[in-house]
């Protein structure tokens, strides 16, 4: 459901850094957003991802899979 209802691209800080959620992503290691700056790019846990002031559309959808994995 994230990935499908979550609007990318948005723009979020990672670190004070900014950089660009281009892409919602499900691997082994659990939900990820794909965050690019520049050239480079970086898989960040969806759950230790900051979320924007305006949140993007579907954000809902990732605060529900927090609630869903224990309310980190």
């Amino acid at each position: 459901m994230i990935q499908d209802h979550v609007a990318v691209p948005f723009g979020t800080e990672v670190l004070g850094v900014p950089v660009v959620v281009r892409k919602v992503d499900l691997r082994s290691s659990g939900i990820v957003a794909i965050c690019h700056r520049g050239r480079l790019r970086q898989a960040i846990g969806i759950l230790d991802l900051p979320l924007p002031d305006p949140a993007p559309d579907g954000a809902q959808w990732i605060e529900a899979y927090q609630w869903w994995a224990g309310g980190r």
